[in-house]
C-alpha cells in the first residue's frame, strides 16, 4: 500500500483523472495544471524507468523505455491522421523529422555538453555508436530522403511497392540493431565509466512487485504525457501563431515534449559518467522513432488507401545531413569533449532559426 502512495504512482493517476474530466478545454486554470501534471508525469516516467534499468540491466533498459514511449507516439499519429485524413498527410514525416533533430542535436549536444562540464572527458564505446549510426544513415535516408527523389509517383511520395519496400527495410535494419544490442554484441553497449565500480559494489535489489508496478506506470505515464501534449497543442499553437511564428513550431514543441522522458535520462546519465548509456538511449530513440513509426503509418495508409508524405525538402536535407555528419564526428574517437556538445546545440538552434526566418 506504502509503495501506491508515492507521487510517481498518484500523479501519473490525477492526469488521467483531469484529461477524461474534460476540464481542460477552454479553462486557462486546468490547462496551467495540465501543463504541471505534465511535467511531473514525465518525471515520473524517468523514476520507473530507471528502476525497470536496475532490474533488467543495460541495455535492455534504455530499449524499453524506446520502444514504449514510439509505441505511444505510433498510436498517436495514427489516430490523427485517421481523424484528419488527407490533412495529415505529412504529419508522421514532420514529427519523425522534428524528434530526429532533437534526439541528433539536442539530447546527445546537452549530454556532451553537460558531461564534459563535469567530467572533462568521457570514454565510450565506438563499436556500439558505428553500429547504431550506420543503421540510423541507412534508415533516414530510405525513409526520409529518397522520397523526395523518386520518379514513379510525382512529388515527395513513394508509390506502394516502395513503400512496402522502404518499410520492409526499416524493420530489417532496425532488427539487426536489436540483435546486435542485446545479443550478439551486447559487450559493445555496456556502460564505460568509473562510476560503475560504486554501481558494482552497492548493487540495488528490484523485487518483482517493485518491477512490474514501475513497468506498469511507465507504461501510464508516457501515455498522459503524449495524450496532454497533443490535448495542450492548440493552445501552444495560438499562442505561437500569437508571436507571428510559423505552426510548424508546434510539432517540435509536441516533439520535445514527448521527448523529455528520454532526455531526462540520458541527461541524468551523462553527469552520473555514464556516457555509453545516454548514447545507447539517445541513438536507440532515434532509430525506434523513424523504424517503427513510418512502417505502422505506412501499413495503416495503404490499407485506408490514404495519402503519405515522407520526403524533406531541400533545405531540411541539408540540416538533416549536417546534424548526423556532426554527431558522427563527435562519436568517432571514443572519448567525448564539451566542444563536440556546443556544435550540435547550435546546429539544433540553426534547425529552430531558420524554421522561424526560412
Amino acid at each position: 500500500m506504502k509503495q501506491l502512495l508515492q507521487w510517481t504512482i498518484i500523479i501519473p493517476i490525477l492526469a488521467w483523472i483531469l484529461f477524461f474530466s474534460g476540464l481542460v478545454d477552454g479553462s486557462s486554470f486546468f490547462q496551467i495544471a495540465a501543463s504541471i501534471l505534465l511535467i511531473l508525469s514525465v518525471m515520473s516516467a524517468v523514476h520507473h524507468s530507471e528502476i525497470i534499468a536496475e532490474r533488467v540491466g543495460e541495455p535492455y533498459g534504455t530499449i524499453i523505455l524506446a520502444i514504449s514511449i514510439t509505441v505511444i507516439e505510433v498510436s498517436i499519429i495514427v489516430s490523427l491522421m485517421l481523424s484528419e485524413g488527407p490533412e495529415a498527410a505529412s504529419l508522421a514525416r514532420d514529427t519523425v523529422y522534428a524528434a530526429t533533430m532533437l534526439i541528433l542535436n539536442g539530447i546527445i549536444g546537452l549530454c556532451l555538453f553537460i558531461g564534459g562540464l563535469k567530467h572533462y572527458e568521457q570514454n565510450f564505446s565506438t563499436s556500439s555508436v558505428t553500429i547504431g549510426l550506420v543503421s540510423l544513415v541507412s534508415i533516414i535516408v530510405f525513409t526520409l530522403v529518397f522520397p523526395t527523389f523518386t520518379e514513379s509517383v510525382h512529388g515527395s511520395y513513394y508509390s506502394v511497392p516502395q513503400l512496402v519496400f522502404a518499410s520492409g527495410a526499416c524493420l530489417v535494419i532496425y532488427g539487426s540493431f536489436l540483435f546486435a544490442q542485446t545479443t550478439r554484441y551486447r559487450h559493445y553497449f555496456l556502460t564505460i565509466g568509473d562510476d560503475e565500480n560504486e554501481t558494482i559494489a552497492e548493487p540495488v535489489v528490484i523485487n518483482d512487485k517493485t518491477f512490474y508496478t514501475s513497468l506498469v506506470f511507465l507504461l501510464v505515464s508516457l501515455g498522459i504525457v503524449v495524450l496532454l501534449a497533443k490535448t495542450l497543442s492548440p493552445t501552444i499553437e495560438s499562442i505561437i501563431v500569437s508571436y507571428s511564428l510559423p505552426k510548424a513550431l508546434v510539432g517540435v514543441v509536441i516533439a520535445a515534449i514527448i521527448l523529455l522522458p528520454e532526455a531526462i535520462a540520458a541527461i541524468i546519465a551523462a553527469r552520473k559518467n555514464r556516457l555509453q548509456t545516454s548514447l545507447n538511449l539517445a541513438l536507440g530513440s532515434a532509430l525506434a522513432s523513424i523504424g517503427l513509426t513510418i512502417p505502422s503509418v505506412a501499413a495503416v495508409c495503404i490499407m485506408m488507401d490514404m495519402p503519405i508524405i515522407l520526403g524533406l525538402d531541400i533545405k531540411s536535407i541539408v540540416l538533416l545531413a549536417l546534424s548526423v555528419f556532426t554527431v558522427m564526428l563527435s562519436l568517432s574517437k571514443g572519448k567525448s569533449n564539451i566542444v563536440y556538445g556546443v556544435v550540435l546545440l547550435v546546429n539544433l538552434f540553426a534547425f529552430i532559426f531558420l524554421m522561424i526566418y526560412p
